[in-house]
């Protein structure tokens, strides 16, 4: 199905930390493949697997040594093509990272090109014996963690480029052998079914270090590269960027031919925004400024990305007040510019808090991406550094090791969280798959509510006066159909009187929420309790 990613539902796993089926203490492919039927339940329709390739794992799996095998500790290719057969079953498709912005200092491309100048991987990378200046907006991705963008190699006697991690040196997409790397490895894991790839970094795979007159390059070749390669060899496929920027970019990125999804980077800034100050003004005004994605476009939205919650599209102002409320502790902060915890501790664990939230989420114009984990409301752990302190074990019963593995305790080879209000005693699926009023059944309902009302997402939204900032209310679908979504961002009740074309609601009914409504004479009158959500459907 031609431009399925445009209504689907993404949920991203960490292989290592989802399930072990082996007892190793480990997660791995067989352990997925167990719990594919739960994420069919849930009604996800893709899964985004973070790398699960060989790596020197210093930077959970995104420092790659190799992008043509599986890491052995997650199992066999028999074991991933068993798992990729058992998502098709369960109508679910896959999507993996694609990480070629840099690899591993440990690759073999790097570990030739630093011992011999002459060799042909040398041109792989970025080298140069006289760094220049670091433009404005090019430095390390990670301040505090990295000082520079340029690191002195001794073995290979020049300084070479990373944007990231000195232990991820990047590589040289202007070099055509680069290219047909990058081909090479797209067409391997095409080649086992899978649906597309999520482009790690692809902002900066544009990026010329050297060129200290241009250090964009305006035509983006290496993103219409992959793009055309890609499609050509499998015309449905996704290709899903992380490009964090401002709008005024963002389109330069979205125009057909490099990328057909976006990370909703600048959105979800804004939600965080609207959340933490119970305002609804800055949802509005991100839709506003974003650019439309193009005819086989389309946004990939979420409330808090993998790794931390980056607040750089914020002014300064918002940035501290999202920062004060979401993390008033420095532990919870992270390179001066985000946020190292999950959503649930964020809101304190109030669940209909969480409810609202994710409702915002499942309503916006894109399609929603979940964390695991995140549908149950699991913890952080802030003793871990950086930003390990989200990346636990996932909590599937109040068993040993919160049924993420057999394994002793001591042998587990990822963190559990084991007490406090989100231990597995006390957050975990199995429990919320008995209670209708959980977390879990609330996204379960989201999902649902997808299939069923197509035009959530795949539309431009029009966003209602409520008369208050407090509540946003937003529509879809033409008249004498759609459905209207009120939500109440504040921790108050608010009563509405909001002017409406109440002919086109005449048989309408609240299909999320719960709660009376009066619909007359051009206005709706309604009451929304504490982060109270109504979707209500025309007849």
């Amino acid at each position: 199905m031609k431009d399925w990613w445009k209504d689907a539902v993404f949920y991203a796993v960490d292989v290592e930390r989802f399930c072990d089926g082996n007892g190793d203490g480990i997660g791995d492919f067989p352990g997925l493949t167990e719990k594919l039927p739960y994420l069919g339940e849930l009604g996800v329709t893709c899964l985004w697997l973070l790398p699960f390739y060989p790596s020197t794992n210093r930077d959970n799996g995104y420092d790659v040594t190799d992008y043509f095998s599986i890491d052995p500790r997650y199992g066999s290719f028999d074991d991933f093509i068993a798992f990729t057969r058992a998502a098709g079953e369960q109508g679910i498709r896959v999507i993996t990272d694609l990480v070629v912005q840099h690899t591993s200092i440990e690759h073999p491309w790097f570990r030739s090109a630093r011992h011999d100048k002459q060799s042909p991987f040398r041109d792989y990378y970025i080298w140069t014996d006289h760094p220049p200046a670091t433009p404005p907006g090019r430095g390390p991705m990670f301040p505090g963690t990295e000082t520079g963008v340029w690191t002195y190699d001794e073995i290979g006697g020049a300084y070479y480029h990373h944007r990231f991690y000195d232990f991820q040196p990047g590589l040289n997409h202007e070099n055509p052998a680069v290219r047909d790397e990058v081909e090479r490895i797209i067409d391997f894991w095409c080649s086992f079914g899978i649906s597309g790839f999520r482009i790690d970094a692809a902002s900066h795979l544009i990026e010329r270090p050297l060129d200290t007159e241009n250090q964009i390059d305006p035509t983006h070749a290496t993103l219409r590269h992959i793009y055309k390669h890609t499609t050509e060899r499998k015309p449905d496929v996704v290709l899903m960027g992380e490009v964090d920027e401002d709008p005024g970019q963002l389109a330069s990125f979205f125009d057909g031919e490099q990328l057909n999804m976006m990370f909703n980077f600048y959105l979800d800034n804004y939600l965080l925004l609207a959340l933490a100050r119970e305002d609804a003004r800055p949802v509005s005004h991100a839709i506003n400024s974003l650019p439309r994605p193009p005819a086989n476009g389309q946004w990939a939205n979420f409330l808090r990305n993998l790794d931390e919650a980056d607040l750089e599209r914020l002014e300064d102002e918002e940035m501290e007040d999202v920062l004060a409320r979401f993390a008033p502790q420095m532990a919870m902060r992270i390179y001066g510019r985000g946020i190292r915890r999950r959503l649930a501790p964020m809101f304190k664990g109030n669940v209909d808090r969480l409810k609202m939230a994710y409702s915002l989420l499942f309503s916006m114009p894109g399609v929603p991406v979940i964390p695991y984990g995140d549908e149950i409301g699991m913890g952080d752990d802030l003793e871990l550094p950086e930003r390990e302190a989200v990346r636990t074990a996932m909590q599937w019963s109040s068993g040993k090791n919160g049924g993420f593995s057999s394994a002793a305790p001591s042998k587990l080879g990822v963190r559990t969280i084991a007490d406090g209000p989100y231990g597995y005693g006390k957050v975990n699926v199995e429990a919320q798959r008995e209670d209708s009023k959980s977390l879990l059944n609330h996204i379960k309902r989201l999902a649902q509510l997808r299939v069923q009302y197509r035009e959530l997402g795949s539309e431009r939204c029009e966003f209602i006066d409520t008369g208050t900032n407090a509540v946003l209310a937003h529509r879809y679908g033409a008249a004498q159909s759609g459905i209207l979504m009120l939500h109440n961002l504040s921790g108050n009740v608010q009563a509405l009187d909001i002017a409406l074309d109440t002919a086109r609601y005449g048989h309408a009914e609240v299909v999320l929420g719960e709660g009376v409504f009066n619909l007359e004479a051009g206005r709706l009158e309604i009451e929304l309790e504490p982060y109270g959500i109504r979707w209500i459907a025309a007849g």
